[in-house]
């Protein structure tokens, strides 16, 4: 019989447990030795799974959208241009967009499956320039890995995201909450050697503390990233927050002219 492979480096993979999902489906998860990557089987659920496009268990929407956007904003402003174009890839109901661009950043947004409900008129055309791509809870989204990095690469060879790394040993499926078995949305998880794999895959260096992750042409002091990460809110504060203009109140001039 054919073997299952694995979705981003394409190495024949065996099973490591199985459980259920939506409290019905039995899945098989496969854990890669090449690259680390954990995942499930061919995720013939996902319709049901994204009968809403965000489920209803997720409560720390907003405020992990709020958190990252100080994050994002002191990664911005000490480490790229930050005066040039942003895009939040993924981006949902455009909340991380409209973050951004309240604080002053010129971020756009992009997801072929939500609905742009507060960021409407940013939306991302391919005539843009992009600096640096934002991809926030995403990744473990992503049917297929490789296809999907590689469409953002096209973008931008800057990429952050947030995804909650795996722990070492493997974790079974009642001692991890990540795993998501109650709406059945997450279906890759990724190891710090995924990352590791990742980079070296894309020749791009990679800096990662906790669950921001950032995988860049430009090379940084390892330690400064980690720094930028647990004081982001000090640095927001202290650098950003009171020298970056709004554009809420020209967003909403432009988007009334647009209506004209």
């Amino acid at each position: 019989m054919p073997g299952f492979y694995c979705r981003l480096c394409n190495t024949q993979v065996q099973p490591t447990f199985t459980s259920k999902i939506l409290k019905k489906y039995t899945v098989t998860y496969y854990h890669c030795n090449n690259c680390g990557l954990l995942q499930t089987e061919n995720p013939y659920w996902l319709k049901e799974s994204y009968v809403e496009s965000i489920n209803s268990t997720d409560t720390g929407i907003l405020a992990r959208n709020i958190d990252n956007s100080k994050i994002v904003a002191s990664i911005i402003f000490l480490f790229f241009n930050k005066n040039a174009k942003f895009l939040d890839f993924a981006g949902g109901f455009g909340i991380f967009t409209r973050l951004m661009r309240d604080i002053g950043f010129d971020f756009f947004w992009f997801d072929p499956y939500t609905e742009n409900l507060v960021a409407r008129g940013f939306e991302y055309s391919e005539i843009l320039e992009i600096e640096l791509l934002t991809c926030i809870e995403c990744f473990e989204h992503l049917v297929n890995p490789l296809e999907d990095i590689e469409k953002m690469l096209v973008i931008c060879q800057n990429i952050f995201f947030t995804t909650l790394l795996l722990p070492n040993p493997v974790p079974k499926p009642d001692q991890w909450w990540y795993y998501g078995l109650e709406h059945g949305q997450h279906i890759a998880f990724y190891s710090k050697e995924t990352l590791q794999y990742m980079s070296r895959k894309y020749g791009l260096f990679l800096y990662s503390f906790g669950n921001s992750h950032l995988l860049t042409k430009k090379r940084i002091f390892p330690l400064f990233f980690k720094f930028v990460v647990i004081f982001h809110d000090i640095l927001f504060y202290l650098l950003i927050k009171w020298q970056r203009k709004s554009r809420t109140f020209g967003d909403m001039n432009y988007l009334i002219k647009k209506m004209e």
